[in-house]
């Protein structure tokens, strides 16, 4: 069941309660407020004209120590090509994530919701990890953090690897600074590779609300 959201107060519904395709609700703020308050409740955005809201079942994540860090990329790494930075570079990374490329012609992260989660990047809930070569931007990815959950939004890469390296230094971080959940949200061929599982939205949500218990610094 599809509900409509009033501008005026910041509720959602029982996650439980979303279409098959997860579409959960349809209304509603993209500010700090509503948008803490979805991830909260293990629901994300994922357009802005209307605004849509979704809590997929089963509901994708990575484990933290389950990380499977192929021998192609252990290459890479130990290459020393890319040089990463954390929170560097927060717009640029959103705005290449938009960027069009081929088989997505089309992109959800439009300017409303750049404008949303560069405010929620500067309340200091929103994170990037930036991959550099020779001084140039060249993969990256973004997302939220609220205690001990992490919610990985979008990547993108223009030299290869440079996305995979990202998200290798991101699990890094959620791991060295005691995270608890990396949500991902659905499975990618890449995601797959490095050992991303679907787990059903209940089990998610309970562990959700124990990872939204503690409190990690990004």
């Amino acid at each position: 069941m599809v509900v409509l959201l009033d501008k005026s107060e910041i509720w959602f519904p029982d996650p439980c309660l979303a279409e098959p395709d997860g579409l959960l609700a349809i209304g509603g703020q993209l500010t700090v407020p509503w948008l803490l308050a979805a991830y909260s409740r293990g629901i994300f955005p994922w357009s802005a004209d209307p605004i849509t809201w979704w809590s997929p079942d089963p509901r994708a994540i990575i484990e933290l120590d389950k990380f499977h860090v192929p021998r192609s990329l252990r290459r890479v790494l130990k290459k020393g090509m890319f040089t990463v930075t954390f929170d560097m570079a927060f717009e640029q990374v959103i705005r290449m994530c938009a960027e069009p490329f081929p088989g997505r012609e089309e992109t959800w992260i439009t300017e409303p919701i750049i404008k949303a989660y560069v405010e929620l990047y500067k309340a200091g809930y929103a994170h990037s990890v930036e991959c550099w070569n020779k001084g140039k931007l060249v993969g990256g990815v973004y997302g939220v953090a609220i205690g001990g959950f992490f919610a990985g939004e979008s990547m993108f890469h223009t030299m290869s690897n440079a996305s995979k390296v990202a998200l290798y230094f991101l699990v890094e971080r959620l791991r060295e600074r005691h995270f608890e959940l990396f949500d991902i949200q659905m499975v990618t061929s890449v995601t797959k590779l490095l050992g991303a599982i679907e787990i059903p939205r209940t089990e998610y949500l309970d562990r959700l609300k124990r990872a939204l218990e503690k409190s990690c610094e990004f």
